[in-house]
């Protein structure tokens, strides 16, 4: 049964790029990947049922006994929400977004080329389909 909210906490999103990087594994596992501190394993087993619960990992039997969990969300479903929430929160538009990073020297020339090219491509294969 899927929870109603699909927010991900820091530990849950921390939990949930291992295991895109990683593949399917146990907690046990899970937890040589995550960063010190690490929690205890009856934590680390909470959140990766709590992620199972909002839909985003599986489990499947494993080797030992216990389970292998698996991400079930693709991470670019995941990272276009997320950035399509950042640009909303915190700039309105795309265009503001773009233009900060322009202003704040992260996106060159050559940056903004290869998106407008990108953008025109996108636009043609729309057309064609």
């Amino acid at each position: 049964m899927k929870s109603n909210s699909n927010k991900l906490t820091g530990k849950e999103e921390e939990i949930m790029i291992l295991l895109w990087k990683h593949g399917p594994c146990s907690v046990k596992t899970l937890m040589t990947y995550l960063e010190p501190p690490v929690p205890h394993i009856n934590t680390v087993s909470s959140f990766v049922r709590l992620l199972e619960k909002k839909g985003y990992v599986g489990h499947e039997p494993g080797s030992y006994g216990g389970f292998n969990y698996f991400a079930i969300k693709p991470i670019d479903d995941y990272r276009r929400t997320a950035v399509g929430k950042i640009v909303k929160n915190f700039f309105g538009s795309c265009f503001s977004m773009v233009s900060q990073l322009v202003e704040d020297e992260k996106l060159d020339a050559d940056e903004l080329r290869r998106l407008l090219d990108m953008v025109e491509t996108k636009k043609q294969n729309s057309r064609e389909s």
